[in-house]
């Protein structure tokens, strides 16, 4: 699709390095960080981060941890308890089962708990550069059906339409960019955006938060 492939240019021109916001030094700090910020802005999630990661250190660390203590950890978050539940249950997991290491399929990786498509496709090209999908998240799901890239709004669905009409090489750097174009240029508040560079590729896609006003 000529449209897709227009809009993605402009988005490499605006974010030459497609990059997770999210801080990190370990592969497993980066599942957490990616679980964290279900429902939750980046930059929270690096503040509590912050302490979490100083507390705990290893991944023994976290599969032994108490669960109410995990939970007043990740408190800021919201969703705490399942938040903490999944963490402390992931950590045992890939203890016990995977040698410690993150598993690197997408068929392993979301049999951890509390991790779906979306989490694992971030964590694996973010990790190990292996695109198996396309992470649909808030802002690339409100892009997609914004632009008419999809006709559905599950964001399974909506995967699925962009897998095929986005050449996959193009797959994992398309959510990072959505991310910092929604968050510098269009966030989900109702506003104006005739002039955002993605809109005066595609005009339509402002005329419902003109009508909005």
């Amino acid at each position: 699709m000529k449209r897709v492939a227009r809009m993605n240019a402009v988005l490499q021109e605006l974010y030459p390095e497609a990059r997770i916001a999210l801080h990190y030094t370990t592969d497993f700090e980066c599942l957490v960080a990616v679980m964290l910020s279900a429902q939750c802005t980046d930059e929270r999630v690096n503040m509590v981060t912050k302490k979490l990661f100083q507390k705990y250190k290893t991944l023994d660390d976290y599969a032994r941890a108490p669960q109410t203590e995990m939970e007043q950890d990740v408190y800021q978050t919201g969703f705490y308890r399942n938040k903490a539940k999944n963490i402390i249950a992931s950590a045992q997991k890939v203890r016990d089962e995977f040698s410690g290491a993150l598993p690197r399929t997408l068929e392993q990786m979301i049999t951890l708990p509390g991790v779906a498509r979306k989490t694992a496709n971030v964590v694996l090209s973010t990790l190990y550069g292996i695109t198996e999908g396309i992470a649909v998240d808030t802002h690339v799901r409100r892009f997609a059906i914004r632009f008419d890239l999809s006709d559905y709004t599950d964001p399974v669905r909506i995967e699925r339409d962009l897998m095929q009409i986005m050449p996959k090489s193009l797959w994992w750097g398309f959510n990072h960019r959505l991310v910092n174009y929604g968050r510098d240029y269009c966030q989900a508040r109702v506003h104006d955006c005739r002039m955002h560079p993605l809109t005066k590729i595609y005009p339509k896609a402002n005329t419902i938060w003109v009508k909005a006003k």
